[in-house]
C-alpha cells in the first residue's frame, strides 16, 4: 500500500482519536517524555523551529585545543577527544568515521564510552574481538569497528582510547543495553565470503573490556542494513531499525536466554516485525504530528536470509507478512517504559514524493503496541534529517544532524537539535569545524584542513548523572564531552 492510499477514510478510522490520545498518557509508562503525546498543541498542523530556552548559540573554544569547534549557548563549555589520527593504548591511529556512541560504564571518575567506526575497506581495527579478518576483493580489509574511550569526570579530558572490536563493516550506529555493554550494528549486507572471509550485516557485542569482546555476531537479530538498537530492561527485547529508503521495518528480538549477562544475547532468538493492525503494508512515510496507529508483530522465519538486489532478506520477508514500513529508521532510544525511534527522511520533497522529506520521530509504547508521531520536520531549518537520538536522565531529548548542513541564523553547519515537548525544536549546538593547516598544527592533530561543518553529527549520549553530553562530528572524526547550565532548559 503506497502512502496516499494509507491517506484515505478507512485508514483515519484506525488512526487514534482525542480520546485514546489522553487514554495513551494515562498508560502506567507515564513520565517526562510522554507529555510530548499530552502537551502537543491541540491544532497545531506541524511542528516548528522555535527560540532555545539555552539561548543563542555562537563559538566556544575546545578546551584542550583552543580551536573554536562547536557553536554553544553561554555558561556551556566541551573538551575535544580522541580524534581520528591520535594514537591509541595499542600504537595504533584512532579510525575514520565516527559514528554511533554510548556510555557503558562508570568506574568512580571514569566514564567509559563505545564509540562505532562506520568505516568500509582499509586497515584492521587491531582489537582483540576480530570478526572477519580475510582480506576483501580490492586487498584491503574490513576497516569498520568500535573504540572504547575513557573519560575522566574530574578532569574533563581523555585517559586513553583503546581498539575494542575489528574486522567490520560500517558500523553506524547501536546501543547500550541494561546489563553494560554496547550493540554495535553493521550497516551494509555485504558478502566478503567469496574472498574466504565472512558474510556482514551484523549486530555485536562490545564489552568495557575489549578481552571480553568475542567478536561473533548475533546472527538472529537479522541480515539487513542496521541502524540502531534499544533494549527494554523489562524482557531483554531488543529493538532494531533498519535504513534502507521506503523499504525500513521497524523490528524487534526475543532472546532465548533473557539473563541480560553479557553473551546471552548470542544464544539466539525469534525476529519480528511490526505491522499496523488491519492493514497489510502500510506505508507511514509521510506522517502527521500526532498521528497514531495500533501495531502487531509478525515473525521473520530466516533471519540471515541474504538481500535480493537493494533489498534486505528480513525486510522482504516482513513484508510478505504485511509489516509496516518508515522511510529510513535511524536513531531508537529507551527511556522510562518507551522507545523514540527516527525516520531520517520521513515527509515528502518539494515535488510530493514520500519518504523524501526532513525527518520525524515516532514514539513506540511497547505495552499497549501503539505508534505516535511526536515530531515531524517540515523544512531542514527545523531539523536537517536527523539521525541518532538520544534521552537525558532528566527526560530531555537531542537530535543528531545529517542532512548535510543548513544556514540558519547562526550561519551554516550540521546542529544538534533539542525536543520540545509541544513536538517542536530548537538549536542547542552547532558545527563549526573550519580547520587551516596552520590549527591542525598547532594542535597536533593528524586529519586535512578543510570546511566541515556540513559533517554528520553523530553519536549523542548522555553519562548517568546528566553532567556531560557527549557526541561525534563524524569527519575528519572527532568525540566531543559538553557541560554546563543545563537546568536552563529541557535537556
Amino acid at each position: 500500500m503506497s502512502q496516499h492510499e494509507l491517506d484515505n477514510p478507512p485508514r483515519r478510522a484506525l488512526l487514534k482519536s482525542s480520546a485514546m490520545a489522553v487514554a495513551f498518557a494515562g498508560s502506567p509508562a507515564v513520565n517526562a517524555l510522554q507529555s510530548m503525546a499530552t502537551q502537543q498543541r491541540a491544532n497545531a498542523p506541524a511542528s516548528a523551529l522555535m527560540d532555545s530556552p539555552y539561548g543563542p548559540v555562537a563559538p566556544v573554544r575546545d578546551s584542550v585545543t583552543g580551536l573554536e569547534l562547536l557553536q554553544l549557548p553561554q555558561g556551556f563549555n566541551y573538551a575535544t577527544l580522541s580524534w581520528s589520527g591520535d594514537t591509541m593504548s595499542n600504537g595504533q591511529s584512532v579510525p575514520l568515521s565516527h559514528d554511533g556512541m554510548g556510555v557503558i560504564a562508570e568506574q568512580g571518575d571514569e566514564i567509559i564510552l563505545v564509540r562505532n567506526h562506520e568505516r568500509g575497506a582499509g586497515p584492521l581495527i587491531n582489537a582483540l574481538g576480530l570478526y572477519d579478518e580475510a582480506a576483501m576483493a580490492s586487498g584491503q580489509h574490513a576497516a569498520g569497528g568500535t573504540t572504547n574511550i575513557h573519560f575522566s569526570r574530574s578532569e574533563r579530558r581523555e585517559l586513553r582510547t583503546s581498539p575494542s572490536l575489528g574486522g567490520t563493516l560500517a558500523n553506524c550506529a547501536g546501543g547500550v543495553t541494561p546489563w553494560g555493554t554496547w550493540l554495535s550494528c553493521e550497516e551494509t549486507t555485504n558478502d566478503n565470503s567469496a574472498s574466504g572471509g565472512r558474510k556482514h550485516g551484523y549486530v555485536f557485542e562490545v564489552t568495557a573490556d575489549p578481552a571480553q569482546t568475542t567478536g561473533e555476531p548475533i546472527v538472529d537479530m537479522g541480515r539487513f542494513k542496521h541502524e540502531a538498537v534499544a533494549v527494554d530492561p523489562a524482557n531483554s527485547y531488543v529493538y532494531l531499525t533498519e535504513d534502507n529508503r521506503n523499504h525500513s521495518p521497524i523490528y524487534r528480538f526475543i532472546p532465548n536466554d533473557d539473563s541480560q549477562q553479557t553473551g546471552a544475547l548470542e544464544k539466539g532468538g525469534r525476529l519480528q516485525a511490526a505491522k499496523v493492525v488491519g492493514i497489510e503494508r502500510a506505508g507511514l512515510l509521510v506522517p502527521e504530528l500526532g498521528q497514531e496507529v495500533e501495531v502487531e508483530w509478525v515473525d521473520i522465519i530466516d533471519p540471515d536470509m541474504g538481500p535480493i538486489g537493494d533489498l534486505s532478506g528480513p525486510y522482504l520477508q516482513a513484508n510478505e507478512a504485511g509489516a509496516l514500513s518508515i522511510s529510513r529508521g535511524e536513531g531508537i532510544w529507551y527511556s522510562e517504559g518507551l522507545f523514540y525511534i527516527v525516520d531520517t527522511s520521513a515527509g515528502e520533497n518539494a515535488d510530493g514524493e514520500p519518504g523524501q522529506g526532513e525527518g520525524a520521530v515516532w514514539m513506540l509504547d511497547p505495552a499497549e503496541n501503539r505508534l505516535r508521531c511526536l515530531f515531524a520536520s517540515t523544512s531542514a531549518q527545523m531539523a536537517n534529517n536527523p539521525d541518532n537520538i538520544a534521552v537525558s536522565p532528566r527526560g530531555g531529548v537531542v537530535l543528531c544532524e545529517d542532512g548535510g548542513g543548513v544556514g540558519d541564523q547562526f550561519g551554516f553547519g550540521e546542529r544538534v537539535m533539542g525536543l520540545q515537548v509541544t513536538g517542536d525544536t530548537f538549536i542547542f549546538a552547532k558545527n563549526n569545524i573550519v580547520l587551516s593547516e596552520g590549527n591542525i598544527s598547532s594542535s597536533g592533530k593528524q586529519c586535512a584542513p578543510g570546511d566541515y561543518r556540513q559533517q554528520e553529527v553523530a553519536g549523542a549520549c548522555f553519562d548517568s548523572t546528566g553532567e556531560f553530553l557527549f557526541i561525534n562530528i563524524q569527519t575528519p572524526g572527532i568525540t566531543f564531552a559538553i557541560w554546563g547550565p543545563w537546568e536552563r532548559g529541557p535537556l
